[in-house]
C-alpha cells in the first residue's frame, strides 16, 4: 500500500507579482515544473501580517485569538524578562501534535516558532538552529531544546553555515557590483551573509531528513524572500525617484536573487520525494513591489509589516491533485484543515479554515470532531513552560535590525510593560480582522486607559537614549505610544457608522505629537459622507489625490460619485484605483457593481469574477456577479452566483434570497427577461406610492384606500386647499433614511414614500411600488403654487434635480430584487381611468373594488396643466 505523505514547505512573502515574470524568463524552473503538475492561486493573508503569528495559523487552522501566538516576542513566565517568541506561546495542538497522536510520523525544520522542540515522533530542527553570531570568533553552540530528539544533534551540528562562510561565488550572481560597496557605512554585505547563511542551514537540514529519515510529514520554513524583501526592495526595478543611482546599481538584482536561490532549493528538494509525495508550497503574505514600498519607515510597532501584501502564493501536486488548474479563495487557516483531510483525519469544527475541496482530482467527504483540544491522551507537546529558555540575545537582535521590535527597554518592567501592550494590541487587530468590533473595541480601550510611567531625565541618560531620542521621544512622553491605539478606534468607529465618534479619534490623533506621518483624508471623507457633506467629502480627497494619489483614495471617490449616482465618474474612479492596486478585490466587485448601472453587463461580470478569484468568500462581489449574469440571460448560473452569496452572509442575505426567487420563477415558467413586475399577489407585500411632490399620489392613495387597501396613515397632515382630499401621510416616512425598523406596520398596507427616499426602504420585504409620473411643468407650477410663488416662472434647477431623482428610481427599481414597479401617468388616471385601473389592480394582485376608485377622480383638482 502506497504512503500517505505529503510536505509542506514555506517561503515567507513570496510573491506572485515577482514569480510569474520570473517564470516566464525561465528562471523558477522547478516552482512551474510544480505548477504544470498542480494547482495554484493566491493565498489570502490575516490581520496583522506578522510572521510567527501566520505560521501559527498556518500549522493550526485556527486564527491567532485561538491559538495564542500574538507576536514576535513573549512575556517569560518568571515575569524577569522579554524574549523570541516559543513555542510555548502556541496554545492550540499544531498539524504534527495531531499526526503524533495518530501514530504519524512528522519531521519539522526551522518553522517559526519551533523553540524549544516539541517531543513528536520524528524530527524537530526548530527555529533556533540557524541562528548563528556574524562575529567568526565568537562561539555559537546549539543549545538545549534547539533540537528532538536531542541526540540527533551531532548528525546535524556541522551542517550549519556561518555568515562569515559566504564567498565572492555566492554574492556576485546576487550581487554583481559588490565591489563597489562601502563597507563601512554599507552594512549590505553584512545583512545578505547572514540571511544566505541561515536559509543554507535550513535546507541542509532538510534535505539531511529527506535523505535519511522515513517521515508522513514534513514542514519546512524559509524566511530568505522576506528578509531580501526587507532589505533591498527598495532597489528592485523600477527605481524610485528618491533612490541614488548609486545605489540602484548595485543592489537591484537582489530580490529576484532570493527568488532564484529559493527555486533552487526547491528543485533539490523535489529530486529527495517520490511521485506518492503531496507537495505544498505556500507562502503567508505578498510584498510590495511597485510605488507603495516604503522607503522611509514610519515610527510604528513592527512597521515593516506595513510591507507585506494581502495575498501570498500557494501551489499544491501530487496524486489526488488537479494538474496545471488556477484555484481561488485560499487563506491561510485552511491548510492545516486541507492537510488533516490528505491523512484521513477529521476536521476541528473549532478551526477557523476550510478544506481545500477545489484542488483535489476526487474530492472526499470531510469528517469533523468537536476539537482536537478536547481529545485526551499524547501530542507531542510540552508537559509546561520552562524558565530555563536562554535569553536569545541574537536573535532578539536580529529582530531589532529588521525593525520588527524595538530594542527592549533595559529598565525590565517597563520592556514588560511594553511588550504586554503589544501583545494586546496585537490580539485586538485579530479581532478587528475579524469584525468582532466588541471585543478589538474593549482592549483598544484599555490600553488608552492605562496608567503608563513616563520618560524622565534618568531614561534619557542610560544607553538607550538616542534611540529614544531618534523614535521622537522626549522627557515628560508615556512610554507607550497610544497613537495606534486610536487609529484602530477610529477604524472601529468608521466601520460602525458612528461617525461622531470617529470625528472625536480623528481629532484626537492630529492634535498628538505624531511621530509618523498618518494619512487621514480616507478617514475624515468617510466621516463627511457619513454626516451627509458630500461635496466636502469628495473635495477632501479630490485634494489628497492631487497631493499623492493611491488606490485607497481612487476607491473612495469612487465610492462617493456611485454614491451620487455619477456612474461614469465613479467608473473612472475605479479604474484609476485599480491601477495602483490591481489586486484589490473590493475595487473589482465596485467597479462590476458601477457597470452594471451602466448597463455593461459582459465587463461586470469579468470584474465580478476576478473579485472572486481574488477574495473566494465575498458576498457582495457574487450577488452582482448574479446581477449581471441574470442581465445576459444565464439564468441557471445566475441563480449559483445568488444562492453563493446567500450562503457566504453571515446573517440572512435578503437581497439574494428575493433574487433566487425570482429566477426560480422565470426558470419554473420558462419567461425571457422582463421587468420584475409579475402581477402577482406577494406574501406580506407593501404597496408603495411614490412620485415627485404633486405628482397625483395623494390621489393614488386615496383611490387604493377606497379599493379596500388598508393605508398606513397618521393623518396628521390635514386637507388644506391644495390638497383638499387628504394627504394619507405617515410621519416616520420623513424619517426613513434614518430608521426604517417600522416598515414591518407597513405588510399588506399602503403608504406613501417620496421618490428621493425610495432607496432607504429595508431589503427584506417585498414592495409593489406605483410611481405617479406627471408632466414636470405641471409638478413645477404646482408647487409654485403650494408655496405662494409665481406658478409661471420655473426653477431651473428645481427642473435639473427632478429628472436627477427620476434616473435614481430606475436605477434604485434594478438593482432591488425585491421591488416591483410601474409608472402610473397622473393625466391618465384623470382622463383614461379604467384603464389605469386595471393597471394598478392586477399589478398589486388582489381582488379590489374599482367602482370606488373611480369614484375619487375629481378632474376639478387638475388646475395646473402644462
Amino acid at each position: 500500500m502506497k504512503r500517505n505523505k505529503v510536505l509542506l514547505i514555506g517561503w515567507d512573502a513570496a510573491d506572485w507579482k515577482i514569480i510569474w515574470p520570473l517564470i516566464a524568463k525561465g528562471e523558477m524552473p522547478a516552482l512551474k515544473k510544480l505548477i504544470e503538475r498542480g494547482v495554484y492561486g493566491n493565498m489570502s493573508t490575516m490581520n496583522p501580517p506578522y510572521s510567527p503569528m501566520l505560521w501559527s495559523t498556518v500549522a493550526t487552522g485556527k486564527t491567532p485569538d485561538k491559538h495564542g501566538v500574538l507576536g514576535f516576542i513573549e512575556i517569560m513566565p518568571n515575569m524577569k524578562g522579554v524574549r523570541p517568541v516559543t513555542t510555548n506561546s502556541r496554545k492550540a495542538k499544531a498539524i504534527w501534535n495531531i499526526l503524533h497522536h495518530k501514530g504519524y510520523k512528522s519531521n519539522l525544520v526551522g518553522w517559526w516558532p519551533s523553540f524549544p522542540a516539541e517531543p513528536i515522533n520524528g524530527v524537530v530542527v526548530s527555529d533556533k538552529f540557524q541562528k548563528v553570531s556574524k562575529d567568526p570568533n565568537k562561539k555559537s553552540p546549539i543549545v538545549k531544546g534547539t533540537i528532538h530528539p536531542e541526540a540527533f544533534t551531532k548528525e546535524i551540528q556541522d551542517l550549519r553555515m556561518f555568515p562569515h562562510e559566504i564567498t565572492e561565488a555566492h554574492i556576485l550572481p546576487c550581487i554583481p557590483n559588490a565591489s563597489k560597496i562601502d563597507q563601512e557605512k554599507d552594512k549590505g554585505l553584512e545583512n545578505f551573509a547572514k540571511m544566505l547563511a541561515e536559509n543554507t542551514s535550513v535546507h541542509a537540514a532538510a534535505t539531511n531528513l529527506l535523505r535519511t529519515t522515513e517521515w508522513d510529514f514534513m514542514a519546512v520554513y524559509y524566511d530568505l524572500i522576506d528578509h531580501f524583501c526587507h532589505a533591498f526592495m527598495k532597489y528592485h526595478p523600477p527605481k524610485l525617484k528618491p533612490i541614488s543611482q548609486h545605489m540602484f546599481d548595485i543592489y537591484n538584482q537582489a530580490v529576484v536573487s532570493a527568488y532564484k536561490i529559493q527555486d533552487m532549493m526547491l528543485e533539490r528538494t523535489l529530486e529527495l520525494v517520490d511521485e506518492d509525495t503531496t507537495v505544498i508550497v505556500a507562502s503567508d503574505h505578498g510584498f510590495e513591489s511597485g510605488h507603495r514600498r516604503i522607503l522611509k519607515m514610519p515610527k510604528y510597532p513592527a512597521a515593516p509589516a506595513l510591507e507585506h501584501r494581502q495575498f501570498g502564493i500557494f501551489v499544491a501536486a501530487g496524486p489526488n491533485i488537479k494538474k496545471n488548474e488556477k484555484v481561488f479563495g485560499l487563506g491561510l487557516i485552511d491548510i492545516a484543515p486541507t492537510i488533516l483531510h490528505m491523512f484521513n483525519l477529521p476536521v476541528g469544527k473549532d478551526m477557523d479554515g476550510k478544506v481545500a475541496l477545489d484542488i483535489f482530482k476526487d474530492p472526499k467527504d470531510v469528517k469533523y470532531i468537536d476539537s482536537w483540544e478536547a481529545v485526551e491522551g499524547d501530542f507531542g507537546q510540552h508537559e509546561s513552560d520552562s524558565n530555563e529558555i536562554l535569553d536569545d540575545q541574537e536573535t532578539m537582535k536580529q529582530l531589532v535590525d529588521l525593525g520588527y521590535i524595538e530594542k527592549p527597554d533595559e529598565n525590565i518592567e517597563i520592556a514588560i510593560l511594553k511588550t504586554s501592550c503589544d501583545l494586546k494590541h496585537n490580539l485586538a487587530r485579530v479581532y478587528l480582522g475579524k469584525k468582532d468590533y466588541v471585543k478589538a473595541k474593549a482592549l483598544l480601550l484599555e490600553l488608552i486607559q492605562g496608567d503608563y510611567p513616563v520618560y524622565d531625565e534618568k531614561a534619557f541618560e542610560k544607553k538607550n537614549k538616542d534611540a529614544l531620542i531618534k523614535q521622537g521621544f522626549k522627557v515628560g512622553d508615556s512610554v507607550i505610544d497610544t497613537i495606534p491605539f486610536y487609529m484602530d478606534l477610529l477604524t472601529i468607529a468608521l466601520s460602525e457608522k458612528d461617525y461622531d465618534l470617529a470625528d472625536k479619534y480623528l481629532k484626537t490623533l492630529r492634535a498628538s505629537d505624531v511621530k509618523f506621518e498618518i494619512n487621514t483624508s480616507v478617514a475624515e471623507a468617510t466621516i463627511l459622507v457619513g454626516q451627509g457633506k458630500i461635496e466636502k467629502a469628495l473635495k477632501c480627497l479630490e485634494d489628497a489625490k492631487n497631493k499623492k494619489p493611491n488606490g485607497s483614495i481612487w476607491y473612495q471617490i469612487g465610492k462617493i460619485h456611485r454614491k451620487l449616482n455619477h456612474f461614469e465618474e465613479a467608473k473612472r474612479a475605479f479604474e484609476n484605483a485599480l491601477k495602483f492596486e490591481i489586486d484589490s478585490s473590493k475595487t473589482h466587485q465596485s467597479l462590476a457593481e458601477t457597470l452594471l448601472r451602466l448597463h455593461q453587463y459582459e465587463e461586470a461580470a469579468e470584474h465580478a469574477l476576478t473579485s472572486i478569484e481574488l477574495v473566494k468568500y465575498f458576498p457582495d462581489a457574487h450577488y452582482v456577479l448574479g446581477e449581471a449574469l441574470e442581465k445576459l440571460g444565464d439564468l441557471e448560473n445566475a441563480k449559483i452566483a445568488y444562492e453563493t452569496a446567500a450562503s457566504l452572509k453571515p446573517v440572512e442575505h435578503v437581497r439574494a434570497e428575493k433574487a433566487i426567487e425570482n429566477l426560480e420563477e422565470k426558470l419554473e415558467e420558462q419567461r425571457t427577461l422582463t421587468d420584475k413586475a409579475e402581477y402577482k399577489y406577494r406574501k406580506d407585500q407593501i404597496v408603495i406610492v411614490s412620485g415627485l411632490p404633486r405628482s397625483g399620489t395623494s390621489l393614488m392613495m386615496q383611490m387604493l384606500n377606497q379599493g379596500g387597501i388598508t393605508v398606513l396613515t397618521d393623518e396628521n397632515r390635514k386637507p388644506d386647499v391644495s390638497n383638499p382630499k387628504g394627504y394619507y401621510e405617515y410621519d416616520p416616512v420623513m424619517a426613513l433614511h434614518k430608521d426604517n425598523s417600522w416598515l414591518g406596520l407597513a405588510k399588506n398596507k399602503s403608504v406613501k414614500v417620496v421618490a428621493p427616499l425610495l432607496k432607504f426602504l429595508d431589503p427584506q420585504y417585498r414592495y409593489k411600488v406605483i410611481f405617479m409620473n406627471r408632466d414636470l411643468d405641471e409638478i413645477v407650477k404646482s408647487q409654485q403654487k403650494m408655496i405662494g410663488k409665481d406658478p409661471e416662472v420655473l426653477p431651473t434647477r428645481l427642473f435639473d434635480a427632478y429628472k436627477k431623482h427620476l434616473n435614481q428610481v430606475e436605477v434604485w427599481k434594478d438593482k432591488e430584487p425585491g421591488v416591483e414597479l410601474i409608472y402610473i401617468n397622473y393625466k391618465d388616471v384623470l382622463e383614461n381611468s379604467s384603464e389605469a385601473l386595471e393597471k394598478v389592480t392586477s399589478f398589486i394582485g388582489v381582488e379590489m373594488n374599482k367602482n370606488e376608485m373611480a369614484k375619487c377622480v375629481d378632474k376639478a383638482l387638475y388646475r395646473n396643466k402644462s
